[in-house]
């Protein structure tokens, strides 16, 4: 496709699916027989140069389709749908939120967020559950996706990051190891970055099937490991077993930037090639082959050579032992002296378009704003100053996604849910058993655009904003902040999730303040994640607006 040049008439802004957030730039003049509001074209961006996948070309089409919905709903005794106007809306939503609440508890009201909210959606749901709510059960469907990645990088590194470097650094990679990720199919405009591995016969590719990614390891361009399913991780201790072995392991980097390989090799011992093989059926060979050569082009990457970088995908992430799967993956790239490097490294691949940021500003049952641990007296109380409360107000840990969701409506459980930006009857594991739950509850109230599977089951579904009519930050799978830009003025009946959250406030007449503004609310989130690991404090709006590329950490001493 042709890479459009920047136009004074545009707003440029980011695709509202997946973590890539590529570049588009919107036209709210489309003009005569368009079926969309506004004129959507790829964006010279460096995730996609312009390029867009068959979603990113038709986002467009739902901000005007014709089963929007227009105004809240609230269910009838006889089981349909009534529409109704804002102000009983949440005049009811915040009345059953404290009866409930009165009768019994806090924690009867929970919250459920998504890693496809805004940055400051995210930080605001967190803070309204714990101050308007009071409430420590919150969390969000990220749960599903990336649990095991970030339990593996906080294992090995002390940190959850998807890609701790820019994409582009893969352009020039001499070899990629991809695990678990069939970006040909799930996130096409990725595929650029893959030529230069290609072109140099460096792209493997792991995966059971002969997926579209795996395809273009033909013709010399990489090969294709095809193990049983399941075996990932085996295949993974192999691969370990032979670097050390044959003694191709970094020695210097494992001595000064790294512990534990004594247990690391005592692990691996019994994992000989053979062996791997019978388990994975991948031939032992095969096995030897990529060992020896991801240590060959390692070695070549510390002297000029191309990078050589193991990414890994939900594919092997959530496998029963994602966990150990994802530490094999990053012990790999240990073992080959890469993170933390220019010769390359580790990441795992974020898949909603906020997975990224959502996970990092408090929608998690353990977490405060900036990674920062809810159980941590000294974080406790940085985010409580923020908020102007005492440390002490704040309630302590949750339950994860799972148990929150499988336990709504027992005595256990919460009586009342709030759902946002989620679609929990389809997406949620044992989905028949979150069906199940959401029918026991009291109240259930959603914020959508259509009605969802999830919507159907409310007793109130409030009309919400889309991507493109509202505005806010976004941060990618590198851990860019990205700004996402308002091209529409927002349908009639629709509101925005941080104007509902701050008029439910009021009517909960909770401390701290809430704004419906995002820049506000970014402000607020930068102060609130300073001195945390995922810093933004020194992140700039306007710099963002220049279109200058900015990642996290950004404290505001090295903005």
């Amino acid at each position: 496709m042709t890479i459009t040049a920047p136009d004074p008439k545009t707003t440029p802004t980011h695709c509202p699916y997946c973590a890539l957030q590529c570049g588009i730039s919107l036209d709210p003049s489309p003009g005569a027989g368009a079926r969309e509001p506004v004129l959507l074209t790829g964006r010279d961006f460096e995730t996609n140069a312009g390029a867009l996948c068959r979603k990113g070309y038709s986002a467009a089409n739902l901000l005007n389709h014709p089963e929007r919905l227009g105004s809240p709903l609230l269910r009838r005794p006889d089981g349909g749908f009534e529409p109704v106007g804002w102000d009983e809306a949440l005049d009811l939503l915040a009345s059953r939120a404290a009866s409930i609440r009165k009768e019994h508890g806090a924690d009867a009201v929970a919250v459920f967020g998504a890693g496809g909210l805004t940055n400051e959606k995210a930080y605001q749901l967190g803070k309204f559950a714990r101050l308007a709510l009071g409430t420590s059960r919150i969390d969000y469907n990220g749960r599903f996706c990336m649990s095991s990645a970030a339990a593996a990088g906080n294992r090995a590194f002390g940190l959850d990051r998807g890609l701790p470097f820019p994409l582009a650094d893969l352009d020039a990679a001499s070899m990629i190891l991809m695990l678990g990720s069939n970006v040909a199919e799930t996130m096409p405009p990725f595929v650029r970055h893959l030529e230069n591995a290609r072109a140099s016969g460096g792209l493997i590719v792991v995966d059971p099937r002969r997926s579209a990614t795996a395809e273009l390891c033909v013709g010399g361009s990489g090969w294709h490991l095809q193990p049983t399913p399941g075996t990932a991780l085996q295949l993974l201790l192999g691969l370990a077993h032979v670097l050390l072995a044959e003694s191709l392991v970094d020695d210097h980097y494992l001595a000064t930037r790294t512990k534990g390989l004594a247990g690391l090799r005592a692990s691996v011992g019994a994992w000989w090639p053979e062996r791997v093989a019978t388990i994975t059926g991948v031939p032992a060979a095969e096995i030897r082959r990529t060992a020896r050569a991801l240590a060959a082009a390692a070695t070549a990457a510390k002297t000029g050579g191309g990078g050589v970088y193991i990414l890994t995908g939900r594919g092997v992430e959530q496998h029963a032992n994602g966990t150990d799967t994802t530490t094999a993956a990053i012990n790999l790239a240990l073992l080959l002296g890469l993170p933390g490097t220019l010769a390359g490294g580790f990441g795992t691949i974020t898949g909603q378009g906020n997975g990224q940021g959502g996970r990092e500003h408090g929608q998690k049952s353990d977490q405060l704003p900036g990674y920062r641990k809810i159980t941590d007296p000294a974080h406790r109380k940085h985010v409580a100053g923020v908020w102007g409360v005492a440390p002490e107000t704040l309630p302590g840990p949750g339950i994860p996604a799972t148990e929150l969701l499988h336990t709504l409506g027992t005595e256990s459980g919460s009586r009342m849910l709030m759902v946002h930006a989620s679609n929990p009857v389809i997406s949620s594991p044992d989905a028949s058993k979150v069906l199940e739950a959401l029918r026991r509850l009291d109240f259930l109230v959603v914020c959508d655009f259509f009605l969802s599977e999830t919507a159907a089951e409310a007793d109130l579904v409030l009309p919400v904003l889309q991507w493109a009519e509202e505005e806010g930050t976004m941060t990618n799978l590198e851990g860019r902040v990205l700004r996402r830009r308002a091209a529409l003025r927002a349908p009639e009946g629709a509101r925005g999730e941080l104007w509902i959250m701050a008029e439910l406030a009021k009517r909960l007449e909770s401390p701290g303040t809430f704004s419906a503004d995002a820049r506000e609310v970014f402000e607020e989130l930068r102060l609130a994640s300073a001195g945390g690991l995922a810093d933004y404090s020194g992140v700039d709006w306007d710099d963002l607006d220049a279109g200058a590329a900015v990642y996290w950490p950004c404290s505001a001493g090295h903005a």
